[in-house]
């Protein structure tokens, strides 16, 4: 179980390294979790600070996912080794959990980070990349169809564990369960958003909104 503990730890500091603050830090400063929604992510840094920003912001939160999900579970880390009572399956899936919780709840960063869907679409590519194909598939269809991306975020998370349902014969417990749990966590780091589509002051995505009034 060290294995399990040590690399599950490994992956929560990775997830902890928030890409929007610490291209900031860079950009002489810029905490945006004082500007716009006040959310550390990639859609609060594109909305105030533009293109070039939250691409650099997506690429580090993405990275760091696919570092935790898919490499360090198969790391021979010196002192700790390869424990063959750890399920490899489930140690993923730990180290997945890890460093979304690392990028929501981050400990260099008073535990105030984004919402975890840029590190949950790197963790995706490193579990089990052709998912993202369908996820990105819902995710776009429905901010197309309501310009929200909240919604097409979480609807996009809940597709995964469906996903695996519908084409694997024998879909792996430990992904389902990871699917079903974060699609929960989404929801819930939503929750906001979701506050503000009842309320009817959700900001859309205009440019990739097709049903916006004319």
């Amino acid at each position: 179980m060290l294995e399990l503990g040590v690399k599950s730890l490994l992956a929560y500091l990775l997830g902890a390294l928030i890409g929007s603050l610490l291209v900031g830090q860079l950009r002489g400063g810029v905490d945006i979790r004082k500007l716009g929604s006040g959310n550390a992510g990639g859609t609060n840094a594109l909305r105030t600070q533009g293109w070039s920003f939250a691409a650099w912001v997506m690429l580090i939160d993405i990275g760091k996912g696919w570092l935790a999900a898919g490499v360090l579970p198969a790391m021979n880390l010196p002192g700790i080794g390869i424990d063959p009572q750890v399920e490899r399956d489930w140690l993923a899936v730990a180290c997945a959990t890890a460093a979304v919780l690392g990028h929501v709840y981050p400990v260099w960063y008073g535990f105030r980070g984004g919402k975890g869907a840029a590190t949950l679409i790197g963790v995706l590519l490193g579990l089990t990349p052709i998912a993202i194909l369908a996820v990105f598939a819902v995710w776009l269809v429905v901010v197309m169809l309501t310009g929200f991306v909240g919604l097409g975020t979480m609807l996009a998370v809940a597709s995964f564990p469906m996903y695996l349902a519908l084409t694997e014969p024998k879909p792996s417990a430990a992904m389902l369960f990871f699917g079903c749990v974060m699609t929960l966590f989404v929801c819930y780091t939503h929750r906001a958003n979701i506050e503000r589509m009842r309320a009817g002051t959700e900001s859309r995505a205009r440019r990739l909104w097709l049903l916006r009034p004319r």
